[in-house]
């Protein structure tokens, strides 16, 4: 059997970041936690590109228009959408997600989706450090798994 294995090594890499400005002091910290990881992983500051957007229903086009650039290796969604009382958690979170999976799949770009969809702030802000380094391992063992295929 020829199996691939996981490589998480970053260096040369370039990635794009789509972050929702919307829930603004949990993002921030999503993005300072999935920053630091790349780092950490060799990925060089100039090499990663930070676009923001008012909200996620924003998100999908924004990752359309960098994967349709073909400069980046790969591509990361930021956000929160935290529950109100209204039925628009439901429209938001299925629809950035919906759409996130359709530029993935569109153009063959990966995109590591770390949109939080939580009950309250308090969720949020116990997920923002995990979640964010989280995606950037998942992006960078992305792009090597579909470079290996």
């Amino acid at each position: 059997m020829n199996r691939l294995e996981k490589n998480l090594q970053g260096k040369g890499m370039k990635i794009g970041i789509v972050m929702s400005r919307f829930n603004e002091d949990v993002v921030s910290q999503l993005l300072n936690a999935c920053e630091q990881r790349l780092l950490a992983l060799g990925v060089a500051a100039e090499d990663i590109t930070l676009a923001t957007v008012p909200g996620a229903l924003e998100t999908p086009l924004t990752l359309q228009t960098m994967a349709n650039s073909e400069r980046f290796d790969g591509l990361v969604a930021l956000g929160a959408v935290i529950r109100g009382e209204t039925y628009h958690f439901e429209v938001v979170a299925n629809e950035s997600a919906r759409g996130i999976s359709e530029v993935q799949l569109q153009f063959g770009v990966p995109i590591a989706n770390a949109i939080l969809t939580t009950e309250n702030d308090e969720q949020a802000l116990d997920r923002v450090a995990v979640k964010g380094a989280e995606a950037a391992d998942v992006i960078i063992e992305m792009i090597h798994l579909l470079r290996q295929i």
